[in-house]
């Protein structure tokens, strides 16, 4: 099947569709839930639901979610190749963007992968970079991109430059130095015009060998690299190959005053740091809607002072690991599931870290790449998430821009109870309607002016089961019992209504598609037997049916 994909570039977006829904199907094992849920290292169910074939398809900057991997731990092997094998089921998920944490040979005494020890190879433990390049290969037949995590400013203490270009190093005494007493590492010197352009021919040398789509560039607030580098080396990428685009993201909240240098050095994103530290401090317990209003205000009003798109998140490899091991549970209890809602909605692009998508209640440590039990799969937040990519993928609603103005505000709506946050956001014919109870009751909620034909594309009490979505019209009053910690996102708009499939069961998860006694067509719907001719698929096969 991967080989005939490379080919179907050409083909139409029809037949492309058809392929990654096949794809999705067939392209895996262990199924173990209804609705087009699976384990995530298995095969959707043969029901593809709606959801599933939105995501299927590719989309374009402002309707992208980004997912942080690390290769030594998204899989039991820890290669590029089992990873790659599993792309089909981040693609259901909804990710368009694969950012990869440091794939770098790595030592320094502590193992870190920011502790490079060549810039130019791979840990040979994830594999040769001819597996990184069938891996990019492989994520964009999919539609997917690729970033690579770039260390700008500093290599492992026995990297191979330390001995062969210890001119590349700040020295103190003629003693290289450790920048924030990092004992694994050494400070780079930028104001060698040497390593200066190593560094930039290292960053053109994985655009070249592996077709990467762009970086998320470490620490690039340390005084040691100036903002010129930036200016000259960002340009010289993004020019580097003709049709290649190349995105550039900064580890840095260039909302901060102490950033402020970096706004406008050419970086395409940066990190809503202080919008991620607030919601740290919102934490497991709190049950008042009005910080979330007041975080979110800030994020925008702070946005809209900078010409650059914004990552938004709830957890990262530093929040998960370096913040004394918290899981999402640890660090935001119940609220994480209507969290995710919220930071998926409210701004910027969102991003899905290591594991997110199946619960995120995994500590990762990064230096001995703990890997990922993909068993214990939370469906709440799987069915929340793979909905949420859908809703960001279709309506401009939610597009994020690095020009504010392209961006849609966020109107707060005013709600009968200070523990329930309302919002919408409008663009055009394209309208989103958040509901969130942070209580930890169940709340009567009360809107006004909400008028028209809407769908429920998410709703908290349902969504674990499996997706759905179902039509409503409101007369200028919306009323609605919601769970504690629940939510309801709205589309409006006219859509077909989809019903909870449960034609799978978790009982018998070895037996495939033995239990299922459904016919689909090619595109993947359920269809009726006895009407339906031509080519169908039954129990995993497929046959020629005639009336």
């Amino acid at each position: 099947m991967r080989l005939k994909l490379v080919y179907m570039k050409e083909l139409m977006t029809k037949w492309l569709l058809i392929v990654a829904v096949l794809l999705l199907l067939f392209g895996g094992s262990n199924m173990v839930k209804a609705s087009g849920v699976t384990n995530v290292l298995g095969a959707t169910a043969a029901g593809t639901d709606y959801v599933s074939v939105i995501n299927a398809k590719t989309y374009g900057s402002g309707h992208q979610v980004i997912y942080e991997m690390n290769i030594g731990s998204f899989s039991a092997e820890g290669t590029f190749v089992a990873a790659q094998q599993k792309l089909s089921q981040l693609k259901m998920v909804g990710i368009d963007i694969i950012w990869l944490m440091p794939v770098y040979p790595r030592d320094g005494g502590l193992n870190s992968p920011y502790a490079a020890v060549d810039f130019k190879q791979v840990n040979p433990s994830y594999g040769t970079i001819d597996d990184f390049r069938n891996f990019v290969a492989a994520a964009h037949r999919l539609g997917m991109k690729v970033w690579l995590d770039w260390v700008p400013n500093h290599t492992a203490t026995n990297a191979t430059w330390v001995t062969t270009h210890p001119e590349y190093y700040k020295k103190t005494n003629g003693a290289m130095i450790h920048p924030n007493n990092y004992g694994d590492v050494f400070q780079l010197d930028y104001s060698n015009s040497g390593l200066v352009e190593a560094m930039n021919e290292c960053l053109k040398f994985w655009i070249d060998q592996v077709d990467i789509d762009g970086y998320r560039c470490d620490y690039i607030s340390s005084p040691e690299i100036p903002a010129s580098y930036w200016t000259s080396t960002i340009p010289m990428l993004k020019s580097y190959k003709a049709g290649k685009e190349i995105v550039m993201l900064g580890e840095s909240d260039f909302t901060d005053k102490n950033n402020e240098r970096l706004k406008t050095v050419g970086f395409d994103y940066d990190y809503a740091w202080g919008f991620q530290t607030k919601l740290a401090g919102y934490g497991t317990t709190n049950t008042y809607a009005n910080p979330l209003k007041i975080y979110a205000q800030n994020l925008i009003k702070d946005s809209k002072t900078m010409n650059v798109s914004r990552m938004v998140y709830l957890t990262n490899h530093d929040q998960n690991w370096n913040e004394k091991a918290k899981t999402l549970s640890a660090k935001y209890g119940n609220n994480r599931y209507l969290l995710t809602v919220y930071v998926s909605t409210i701004w910027g692009m969102p991003l899905v870290y290591n594991g997110q998508e199946i619960g995120g209640d995994q500590a990762l440590s990064y230096f001995t790449d703990t890997k990922i039990d993909w068993s214990a799969v939370d469906y709440k937040m799987y069915n929340t998430i793979r909905t949420l990519s859908a809703i960001k993928h279709t309506q401009q609603a939610l597009f994020d821009s690095s020009v504010p103005a392209e961006n849609a505000d966020v109107s707060f709506l005013t709600t009968n109870d200070n523990q329930v946050l309302a919002y919408k956001r409008v663009a055009g014919n394209s309208e989103v309607l958040v509901v969130l109870n942070t209580a930890a009751t169940a709340k009567k909620v009360t809107l006004s002016d909400i008028q028209g034909e809407y769908s429920l594309w998410l709703d908290s009490e349902t969504i674990e089961k499996g997706v759905s979505r179902h039509s409503e019209t409101f007369n200028g009053s919306f009323c609605k019992m919601i769970p504690a910690k629940g939510y309801l996102v709205y589309v409006k708009g006219s859509f077909s209504e989809e019903e909870i499939s449960s034609s799978i069961s978790l009982a018998h998860a070895d037996s495939r598609f033995s239990n299922d006694t459904h016919y689909y067509n090619l595109n993947g719907m359920a269809v009726d037997r006895s009407s339906d001719s031509g080519i169908l698929i039954h129990q995993g096969r497929k046959f020629i049916a005639k009336k």
